[in-house]
């Protein structure tokens, strides 16, 4: 793999917050997607006392090319994982916590419900700002409706890359049931919606602008956009390495799309500064 811009790399942070992160989270046997995906903000986000929890295990039942998450036959749901997930915030002392997930196809719901569960129990301990990172779930309206009621104060779902790579990176996802999963959300509900995508992978600009526009259309209100880093040989490979001014001229094209919130750099991922982004909003 191509050796990574010096702007692109992270030093390892190992502090004493960083070190109670990690316990609470092994204590509580919970997963996230700081550790799962290889993030390389993990040590700055631990370091500040949050993470983002990765809940219904640690294997997807699909296999997107540029993920590290591994593909595999999902264990069953762990009932006590909501509760566990309250705890970490509560002692974590967040003030804002992020809850993603694997893609569950094999569950009727898709997870909606466990999400929900996740929001509730940590409603019931704290007051906590809750923002949601969550699959597809097929485009049910029906799993949709679970989050309207559970109301998270942001709904996010990744579009993950442009509409003419979608295939190539997602081939179990579709593009549009993506941006209507969004545009539900908006359309049904007062929750602020979010998405984000990946750069990198062989798109052209004329790609991500009508990406971004989509995006619009469809009601989002904060975007991020960063840097793929491929996780090993057997990952999707880099086509290109942005610079820094080809992340300034994103910025300026997102602003131009109408998109007033967003995070874009060579490392922000879909949960980096994720409260901030949102006081930004609010």
């Amino acid at each position: 793999m191509p050796r990574l811009p010096e702007y692109l790399r992270r030093p390892i942070i190992d502090t004493e917050k960083t070190k109670t992160v990690r316990k609470i989270l092994k204590t509580k046997c919970l997963n996230t997607v700081c550790e799962g995906a290889r993030c390389p903000n993990k040590s700055e986000c631990y370091a500040k006392n949050t993470a983002t929890f990765l809940i219904m295990g640690n294997v997807c039942t699909r296999n997107c090319r540029y993920c590290n998450i591994s593909t595999a036959r999902p264990e069953a749901l762990d009932f006590d994982e909501p509760k566990h997930i309250a705890e970490a915030v509560r002692e974590l002392g967040l003030k804002y916590a992020v809850i993603t997930s694997v893609t569950r196809d094999d569950l009727p719901d898709g997870g909606a419900e466990h999400f929900k569960n996740c929001i509730d129990e940590i409603r019931n301990v704290c007051d906590s700002k809750i923002e949601v990172l969550t699959p597809d779930f097929k485009g049910l309206e029906t799993s949709l409706d679970i989050i309207i009621k559970a109301h998270p104060d942001v709904f996010n779902h990744n579009i993950e890359t442009v509409k003419s790579l979608f295939k190539a990176a997602r081939p179990q996802g579709n593009y549009q049931i993506s941006l209507d999963v969004l545009r539900y959300i908006k359309n049904n509900s007062d929750i602020i919606t979010k998405s984000g995508l990946m750069v990198g992978l062989g798109e052209k600009r004329s790609d991500i602008e009508e990406t971004l526009a989509d995006l619009k259309n469809a009601g989002v209100d904060i975007i991020t956009i960063g840097q793929y880093i491929q996780p090993s040989k057997s990952h999707l490979k880099v086509d290109k390495y942005y610079t820094l001014e080809d992340f300034e001229s994103l910025k300026k094209l997102a602003r131009e799309i109408g998109f007033k919130n967003f995070q874009i750099g060579p490392l922000v991922r879909s949960s980096y500064q994720a409260m901030n982004t949102w006081q930004e909003y609010k």
